[in-house]
C-alpha cells in the first residue's frame, strides 16, 4: 500500500553489524526522535539478534552474499507490511552494505537513504573483532572503539558489553559473524555504486576508529546523487556520540 496523505513517511533502521549487535540496542539513542517523525521500522538483521540462524542464512559467505540476502529481507519485510516504498538509514557494514544491495537491487522500493560510516566499502577488518578473545572485557574494548571517547558513554558501553556478549554468544553467532567477513573468490560482486540512482546522504564521524573518513569520501563521489557530511568530534557511531546532529541531518535529508 501507499502511505495515506498526512501519515508519517516510513522510515527503515538497519543495524551495524558489531558482535551480539541487535536492532533495538543498536538504535536506541535516537529510535524515539526519529519516531517523531518516521513509522520506523528495524529489523534485527541475518546472522544478529533474533536472526542468527535460520531461513536464509545457510551457505552464506561473504560480505556481499550476505549484503544481498539481507537485502532480500528487507523487500520481504516490506512486502509484509504491504509497504511500496520506503526510506532508509543503513548503519555501517552490515545495514549500510545491505542498504546498498536494496537501492541497487530494488531502486523503485526507496526514496531516498542515508549510509553510515562507508556502508561496508572500505576494506575487511584485519583480525576479527572479539571472537579471537570472547571475554567480557574483549566485548567493551571492541564497543569502546565505536565512540570518539568512551569516557563520555562508560555506562552505556558498561551495559551494552553485557547485553552484547550474551547474545554474541549463542550458538551460531560466532560461525555467523566469522561468516560475514571471510574473504571469498567467485562470489557475488560489490554493489556499483555508480549504478545507483537513488539521493543518498553518506555520513561519516570525523574520528572514527573503524574505517576513515576517505571511505565515504570515495562512495559519495561514486554515487551519482550522493552527498558526504562529516560529523565533527563523532566516532564511527554517529548517533550514539551526536545524536541530536544525527536526528537533524537524517530527517532534514529524508524530507527534502
Amino acid at each position: 500500500m501507499t502511505e495515506q496523505a498526512g501519515a508519517r513517511p516510513v522510515l527503515v533502521l538497519l543495524h551495524g553489524g558489531g558482535p551480539g549487535v541487535d536492532a533495538a540496542s543498536n538504535w536506541v539513542a535516537v529510535r524515539t526522535r526519529l519516531s517523531a517523525g518516521f513509522r520506523c521500522l528495524a529489523p534485527d538483521l541475518l546472522g544478529f539478534g533474533t536472526q542468527v540462524t535460520g531461513d536464509g542464512t545457510a551457505g552464506l559467505l561473504g560480505p556481499a552474499a550476505w549484503a544481498d540476502a539481507r537485502a532480500r529481507q528487507v523487500l520481504a519485510l516490506l512486502d509484509h507490511h504491504g509497504l511500496d516504498r520506503v526510506h532508509v538509514v543503513g548503519n555501517s557494514a552490515a545495514g549500510g552494505a545491505a542498504a546498498l544491495a536494496l537501492l541497487a537491487a530494488a531502486p523503485d522500493r526507496v526514496g531516498r537513504a542515508v549510509l553510515m560510516g562507508g556502508a561496508g566499502t572500505g576494506p575487511l577488518p584485519r583480525t576479527v573483532p572479539f571472537y579471537d578473545e570472547p571475554t567480557k572485557a574483549s566485548m567493551r574494548a571492541t564497543l569502546a572503539r565505536l565512540v570518539a571517547d568512551e569516557n563520555a558513554h562508560r555506562d552505556l558501553l558498561d551495559d551494552l558489553a553485557g547485553l552484547r556478549l550474551e547474545q554474541a554468544l549463542r550458538p551460531g553467532a560466532e560461525a555467523a559473524f566469522r561468516s560475514m567477513f571471510a574473504e571469498v573468490a567467485g562470489g557475488p560482486p560489490p554493489v556499483d555504486a555508480g549504478t545507483i540512482a537513488t539521493p543518498v546522504l553518506a555520513l561519516h564521524g570525523e574520528r572514527d576508529r573503524v574505517q576513515p573518513v576517505e571511505v565515504s569520501e570515495r562512495l559519495a563521489a561514486a554515487l551519482p546523487h550522493g552527498r558526504l557530511e562529516v560529523v565533527t568530534g563523532a566516532g564511527h557511531w554517529i548517533h550514539v556520540d551526536r545524536p541530536d546532529e544525527f536526528c537533524t541531518l537524517v530527517g532534514e535529508f529524508l524530507s527534502a
